[in-house]
């Protein structure tokens, strides 16, 4: 039998106690995957580690070239694992270090334990072999885990996007949208789309628009506003603005927005004092 067929058998029938000695030494202290006291999570990294065995043994399995590929799924579902997303990716490597000793070491074991004679060339092209191959592994494992983190940072942005846009009830036809913080067109895009929505859902007449949170806009953004103003009074609904700082007051000036149907104040005191007179 060929000496590293014989090393792939002898490796992966090691596969479940090399689980359970990497679990048994695992700094257990950590946040993350690894520090869970849950049993059924730590039954299922157990499983997730006894599957990386189960397919790292056949890189000595004879024509199993292309042993990478077969690892694809497994890189996959543990950067998308949302235990492992929220462990330090220093860490998750950290134990990809630990697992090459863990295959260093064996081999060294299999070499003691042969009945032939196996040179030092040779166990030293098994050694490299590990370290190749867990060194592709990590830099496949860091591309994934990368390409899930920004995708939930993007969902988790608009999320607070979509709910960044609250049509406030101050009476049963009034209502009041605060906008802070910087508004990209995107963000812009998503929060009027959902300002409109929410001013029709909700019935109102009017709409007092504060904007003594947002700092700057640029033109592309200002535009967006304007429009919303025009689409609020399609659905019938009128509007005031107050808090417009100098800058976004000569962005609109630069676009040649007509403010003749808006009302403005200078601040959202002003806007709610002219109300509270306007309804005696």
């Amino acid at each position: 039998m060929p000496r590293d067929h014989e090393l792939h058998i002898y490796l992966c029938d090691k596969a479940e106690t090399l689980t359970e000695e990497w679990y048994e030494s695992l700094d257990k202290s950590r946040d993350g995957v690894y520090g869970s006291t849950n049993p059924e999570a730590i039954q299922r990294i157990k499983d997730q580690n006894n599957a990386f065995h189960m397919r790292f043994c056949q890189i000595f399995k004879p024509d199993h070239e292309h042993y990478i590929e077969s690892f694809q799924d497994w890189i996959e579902s543990i950067a998308v694992d949302e235990a492992h997303q929220s462990t330090p990716l220093e860490d998750i490597i950290q134990e990809f270090f630990r697992t090459q000793k863990q295959y260093l070491k064996l081999i060294e074991n299999f070499v003691l334990q042969s009945s032939e004679e196996v040179s030092y060339q040779q166990m030293m092209a098994w050694s490299n072999k590990v370290i190749e191959s867990i060194n592709q592994i990590i830099l496949e494992f860091t591309l994934q885990h990368s390409k899930a983190a920004e995708r939930r940072l993007r969902a988790h942005q608009e999320m607070i996007i979509e709910m960044s846009a609250p049509v406030i009830s101050l009476t049963k036809e009034i209502g009041f949208l605060p906008l802070v913080g910087e508004i990209t067109t995107h963000r812009a895009q998503v929060v009027f789309g959902e300002t409109l929505t929410q001013s029709a859902q909700k019935q109102l007449n009017k709409l007092f628009i504060d904007l003594s949170g947002v700092p700057i806009i640029d033109t592309m953004v200002a535009q967006q506003i304007f429009q919303l103003i025009s689409g609020l009074r399609i659905i019938g609904v009128q509007t005031a603005l107050s808090g417009i700082s100098p800058q976004i007051a000569q962005t609109a000036v630069q676009l040649g927005v007509n403010f003749n149907d808006t009302e403005i104040f200078g601040t959202l005191a002003q806007a709610m004092q002219a109300e509270k007179f306007s309804g005696q």
